[in-house]
């Protein structure tokens, strides 16, 4: 195997809000491929609406710079455990991983995910201790965490002795100890062409690329993004799209890109060793492997972790039926769904006995919510059901289910009132610790089910001071029923609109979701009960109007604003 000059491929991995998105953000403004007089928003690679509305990466991108002649590329990867899946599969394209672990918070629960499959590739690491500029950072303490994590996972020799450099991806700079004198990020770059290796591949060897990323072009069609392993390839070229089992589909390529900052640039040939986005492929899909016409040798096929959560969805038959989406019928639906299904590895989608229902299985409520939000957005009307645990049988014939490793960083005086909820739920405690700025950090394994909803009630219990991080860590024994809300729900007893003078009645009762003056229909959701059971209730009952008037003054309506609640909150809800 010869090696591709001038090219380095890399992935940036963290745990969510660690700064990946902010230190890219850098990287490419300092690197030139931006105009002077061009206006940058914040956080660029977050290209979609809910990635800038939620403040998190959800889909896996790449970009490209230049430093000294050399060609970077760099994915961007997301940072939270539900969209897992995305890192999994993009960390073939690359050779090195930049992790970035926060110099306060130190390794999360998805460092330990991210960093275990990189590792598993063979792949070496670049740790970037960021935010060390802030209050309360703690460099050589994260420091020593890395390194301790790594020797957890069982990381090689080689792996061990990774390169660390010191940043603060807000302010732009970085360093190679954190005594020198802040100034750029140029310590970064210097530490990549020194660390990434160029990749090993053979340009003169029969074409064979694999597709990670799957985008799509109103005008071009499918876009599938991968990295060339050999050969070279070329506009206009016959190839063949095949993987293992499958069967071989021919087509000629159109478009042929490469990447510089956040533009696509079309080229007529690439080589070994590089990523490029390719579009012609009519039902080109993740996984596939784009092989020379005369030379079909299908690539090992992107295994993921299997998911942990379904959901039951079927088009919407409520009363409210058609009044907001453009695509209301279970047609409509299913196709929507199986282009999904050809794209998101992730998501598992089936059907039921029912041909109007299907389920659909993630990695998270998190990521069956913002699938859910993107239907909406494109104009589907849906209804689902509660989301509910993939449980599974041993070999001994036994019941077993997910469980997961969960951080919570949260005040000490709330510590006892969250350990004692968590263990209602089934928790069990495995550390305990208090952090340099009197927080408390306590580490659990939870059954998965009894996380569902759990994030909504830790933040009431800490007044919104707990900070929650959760991960998939392994399926064990079924523990049996356990109760996850102690609150029944008030109901609406018939179609109406709601009324000020009976929800100032009802809020009495509980706490309520809408506000006046917003339709609702017979069996609809108002609020929780104070108590266990559910309560039928009239939101639309009006003040009766007499001729007499009552001594004093008349009661006034004085509402608590209703609980707004997040789509994954809803989710959370319904179980």
């Amino acid at each position: 195997m010869s090696q591709s000059n001038g090219i380095r491929n890399l992935a940036v991995i963290a745990h969510v809000d660690h700064g990946k998105t902010t230190l890219l953000d850098a990287m490419l403004q300092q690197s030139g491929v931006f105009e002077a007089h061009q206006a940058v928003d914040e956080r660029v690679m977050d290209s979609m609406d809910q990635e800038k509305e939620r403040g998190i990466t959800i889909l896996s991108k790449t970009t490209a710079l230049e430093y000294k002649g050399t060609r970077i590329n760099v994915v961007d990867t997301p940072g939270h455990a539900d969209f897992g899946g995305e890192v999994e599969r993009v960390l073939r394209m690359v050779d090195a991983t930049l992790l970035l672990v926060d110099a306060n918070e130190g390794p999360m629960p998805q460092t330990r995910f991210v960093l275990s499959k990189a590792l598993e590739l063979g792949l070496p690491a670049i740790v970037v201790i960021n935010k060390i500029d802030r209050d309360g950072a703690r460099p050589d303490w994260a420091l020593n965490e890395v390194f301790d994590l790594f020797c957890a996972l069982g990381a090689s020799d080689e792996q061990l002795d990774f390169g660390t450099v010191y940043a603060s991806a807000k302010s732009g700079y970085a360093m190679h100890e954190v005594t020198d004198e802040p100034a750029n990020l140029d310590p970064l770059f210097e530490t990549i062409m020194e660390r990434v290796p160029e990749p090993e591949a053979d340009p003169d060897a029969p074409l064979q690329a694999q597709i990670s990323i799957l985008d799509y072009d109103s005008y071009l069609g499918p876009i599938g993004i991968g990295r060339i392993y050999k050969g070279t390839i070329k506009r206009g070229d016959k190839v063949v799209a095949t993987r293992p089992g499958g069967i071989e589909r021919p087509f000629r390529i159109t478009n042929l890109m490469g990447f510089l900052g956040l533009k696509r640039v079309d080229q007529e040939e690439a080589y070994a060793g590089d990523i490029i986005a390719l579009a012609g492929g009519p039902d080109i899909t993740v996984g596939d492997t784009i092989c020379a016409h005369d030379h079909i040798e299908a690539m090992e096929a992107i295994e993921v972790d299997p998911p942990t959560i379904t959901m039951l969805f079927r088009s919407n038959d409520s009363p409210f039926a058609g009044q907001e989406g453009q695509f209301v019928t279970s047609r409509h639906l299913r196709n929507r769904l199986i282009r999904e299904r050809d794209h998101n590895v992730s998501l598992v989608i089936a059907e039921t006995d029912n041909p109007e229902i299907y389920e659909v299985s993630g990695r998270g409520v998190l990521h069956l919510g913002v699938f859910i939000e993107t239907l909406r957005r494109e104009g589907y009307e849906l209804q689902v059901g509660p989301p509910e645990v993939i449980f599974r049988d041993n070999e001994a014939g036994e019941k077993e289910e997910p469980y997961e490793k969960v951080t919570i960083q949260v005040p000490e005086e709330y510590s006892g009132t969250v350990i004692e909820n968590l263990s209602q739920r089934g928790g069990r405690m495995e550390d305990m610790g208090l952090m340099d700025d009197g927080t408390n950090r306590l580490e659990f394994t939870v059954p998965s089910r009894g996380m569902i909803g759990f994030r909504t009630i830790v933040l009431t219990l800490s007044r919104g001071t707990a900070v929650v991080a959760s991960l998939f860590s392994h399926y064990g024994p079924f523990l049996g029923p356990f109760q996850r809300r102690k609150h029944g729900a008030l109901i609406v007893q018939e179609s109406c609109e709601t009324v000020g003078y009976a929800l100032n009645n009802l809020q009495e009762r509980g706490t309520l979701f809408l506000s006046p003056g917003v339709k609702v229909y017979a069996g609809q959701l108002l609020g929780l009960n104070a108590k266990e059971n559910d309560l039928i209730v009239n939101p639309g009952k009006k003040k009766q109007l007499t001729n007499m008037r009552a001594s004093g003054s008349d009661d006034s309506v004085r509402l608590t604003p209703p609980l707004d609640l997040s789509l994954e909150q809803c989710l959370e809800l319904i179980t």
